[in-house]
C-alpha cells in the first residue's frame, strides 16, 4: 500500500495543507486564518486528513521559513509533535524553494523577500522545464540590499522574483508536498529531530528548537 505524504505550510498568516499518495493524486487547501491559525491549525488539520487517517501517513513535510517567525515555528513544532507519535520523517522546505517551484519558468531562478532592519531574504534555485529537477544554487541567506544585488550580478540568473512582504505564502504548500516527495522518492529519510525553522536573523533560536 503506497502511503500519504502530508504538507504543512503556516509561515505567514495563513494556514496551507497538502496531501499525495503519488504526483497524480494531491489535495491541498489552504484558509486565510491570521492570528488564529494556532488555535484552529490542529481541528483543520484533523478534518483536512479525512478520508486518510494518520496510519495512511508515510512522512510529513513542512514549510520552515522564511517568513513570520510564530508562524515559521508553529509548523515545525506541529509536524515535530507528529513525526514522534507516528514514527515518521520530516522534509523542511524552504519558503522561498516553494515559491520558486510555482513560478511558471525555468532555468535559474532567484527568489527573494522583505527582512527585518531592511535586509533581504534570498535565494537562487535551477528548475528543469518539466519540474523533474530541482537544484539550489544559492541557499537561503539573509543579505543586506548591497550584498543581494551583488548575488544577482555574480551569478546572473535567468528570472528574478521579488515576494512582498504581505504575500500568502499559504498558496504555495503544493510546492512544498512536491519538493518534499523529490527528496522521499529519492530513499531520504530525515529524523524529525532536524527540522527546525529558519529564521535567518536568529540562529541560536534554531538551534535551541531541536534540543
Amino acid at each position: 500500500m503506497t502511503k500519504y505524504g502530508l504538507a504543512l505550510h503556516t509561515s505567514s498568516p495563513a494556514l496551507g495543507l497538502a496531501i499525495c499518495n503519488n504526483a497524480a493524486d494531491v489535495r491541498c487547501q489552504t484558509w486565510d486564518l491570521g492570528r488564529e491559525t494556532s488555535n484552529y491549525l490542529h481541528p483543520y488539520l484533523r478534518d483536512f486528513l479525512i478520508p486518510q487517517t494518520w496510519q495512511d501517513l508515510g512522512w510529513l513535510a513542512v514549510a520552515n521559513g522564511p517568513g513570520g517567525f510564530t508562524g515559521a515555528r508553529l509548523g515545525v513544532v506541529t509536524v515535530r509533535t507528529l513525526a514522534q507519535q507516528l514514527d515518521l520523517p520530516v522534509f523542511t522546505i524552504s519558503s522561498l524553494a516553494a515559491i520558486a517551484w510555482h513560478t511558471p519558468l525555468d532555468g535559474s531562478i532567484a527568489i527573494s523577500m522583505p527582512a527585518q532592519r531592511g535586509e533581504v531574504f534570498g535565494a537562487i534555485y535551477q528548475i528543469s522545464l518539466d519540474r523533474q529537477e530541482f537544484t539550489t544554487i544559492l541557499p537561503d541567506t539573509v543579505f543586506s540590499s548591497a550584498d543581494w544585488d551583488a548575488q544577482l550580478s555574480q551569478l546572473q540568473p535567468s528570472h528574478h522574483h521579488t515576494v512582498p512582504q504581505s504575500a500568502n505564502l499559504a498558496n504555495t504548500v503544493a510546492g512544498v508536498l512536491a519538493l518534499a516527495r523529490m527528496e522521499y522518492d529519492r530513499g531520504e529519510r530525515p529524523h524529525w529531530s532536524m527540522a527546525v525553522p529558519f529564521y535567518g536573523q536568529h540562529p541560536v533560536i534554531n538551534q535551541s528548537i531541536a534540543k
